[in-house]
């Protein structure tokens, strides 16, 4: 049983890491938005802004992955959090002097988000090196849970309270938590690398993860089908702070009062953690992220039916919940079907269909809501999460199953090819 394995000292070095470092995030990505609107009302402008935070998926993604499978896991980590807070440092630093601009907000979320690539494809690839497989989606779960308790039920409030209290320390926080997660994670012994000889280029090592994903269908349709999830949800969230912030808004919610109200997601998102197997089990892997599609579709087209945070935080609260039983089903399977040499590469492809499309979707929601307005946003985003129903056609619990046994043949004939011959 899953549970009866230990998930191990390191483990919860690496959780505990994760859980500062997300903080931090969640606290920069509400503080950035919210002092974003003290500077312009034009929702371009504001969605331009996430479309900075997400354009390093789409352009360094393969980038991380390659690098991820060529160097010490760990250490990579270690650098993009450095990175990561002298570039917020510099920020902080510049604000509080009095050079306050929106373009400096963009320089910052595009330098962050660069880093941010390095760090969560180390993050993803290196757990099946910390953990046995068999604990994957326990270790998978307990990850989810820190980093959506965190990123997005602590941090969103507390970005919220931070910015009213001042923009120099709203920045400056979120500096001091990477370094607090860099000191964890230096606790962290071993050599997390995949024995990579540097014999091949970085293009062909990324033609290589490519290859593989694509040849794939398995994890090609899944990984097609979160990115069009990220692009809906990307659209209409890149809007709903207009939507909701404000005395010309239509919620009308204050700066605290929204980040509140983002944290509801986040609840939900933290119970599904604990759901996640039970909602497998009762419904099968397939069953389950069928529900979590329109879970999907439930945080996007509630907010065009009604202004009540109520209803919006209900129907967040539900998304929540349900995204994580997808996180953890999905992250798990690749994790277990993919050879450990790739790991890093096949994260970062997925996640450049998966995560490339984030800017995307900023990008077109600010154009449709300055087009035709907010809840256009809403409606048409609805529209496309339905369309992606029918990629369930090729993901099956057989698929899934399958494509696990030969996974798990293939890794014990080379298990057995590279033993010594006095071991065979």
């Amino acid at each position: 049983m899953t549970s009866s394995i230990r998930l191990g000292a390191p483990y919860w070095k690496l959780w505990t890491s994760a859980s500062f470092s997300n903080l931090a995030d969640g606290v920069m990505k509400v503080a950035l938005p919210l002092v974003a609107v003290r500077y312009t009302d034009s929702p371009a402008l504001i969605a331009g802004l996430s479309f900075a935070f997400t354009l390093p998926w789409l352009l360094f993604a393969l980038t991380a992955g390659a690098l991820a499978d060529r160097y010490d896991r760990r250490r990579l980590m270690l650098i993009a959090n450095i990175a990561r807070a002298a570039f917020l440092a510099a920020l902080t630093i510049v604000t509080i002097a009095g050079a306050e601009s929106i373009w400096l907000l963009y320089v910052a979320a595009l330098c962050v988000g660069t880093a941010e690539t390095i760090y969560d494809t180390s993050s993803q690839s290196i757990l099946p090196q910390l953990v046995d497989r068999s604990a994957l989606p326990r270790a998978n779960g307990r990850l989810y849970a820190a980093e959506f308790a965190t990123n997005q039920f602590i941090g969103p409030p507390l970005g919220g309270f931070l910015v009213a209290a001042g923009i120099g320390l709203a920045f400056g926080s979120p500096v001091l938590l990477w370094v607090a997660a860099v000191g964890v994670l230096l606790l962290v012994r071993g050599r997390f690398d995949t024995g990579h000889t540097g014999q091949t280029t970085m293009r062909a090592d990324i033609a290589e993860g490519l290859r593989f994903l694509w040849g794939n269908t398995l994890l090609r349709v899944l990984a097609i089908m979160v990115g069009g999830m990220n692009f809906a949800s990307n659209a209409a969230m890149t809007v709903f702070v207009l939507y909701a912030v404000g005395a010309g808004s239509q919620m009308k919610l204050t700066d605290p009062g929204y980040g509140i109200l983002i944290t509801t997601f986040a609840i939900g998102s933290i119970l599904g953690t604990f759901l996640a197997e039970t909602v497998e089990r009762l419904l099968g892997r397939a069953g389950a992220l069928i529900l979590t599609v329109f879970g999907s579709l439930a945080t996007i087209i509630t907010p065009a039916l009604t202004t009540s945070p109520w209803i919006i935080g209900a129907a967040f609260f539900v998304g929540g919940v349900l995204i994580s039983v997808w996180n953890i089903i999905t992250v798990s399977l690749r994790q277990r079907v993919t050879p450990h040499r790739l790991l890093g590469r096949l994260n970062s492809a997925y996640r450049l269909l998966a995560w490339g499309t984030m800017p995307l979707g900023a990008a077109a929601g600010g154009l449709i809501a300055q087009l035709f307005g907010i809840p256009a946003v809403f409606f048409s985003m609805s529209a496309l999460v339905l369309c992606l129903l029918t990629g369930m056609i090729w993901v099956t619990n057989r698929r899934m199953d399958a494509a696990e046994r030969e996974a798990e043949a293939a890794e014990a004939a080379d298990t057995a090819a590279e033993a010594p011959a006095s071991e065979r």
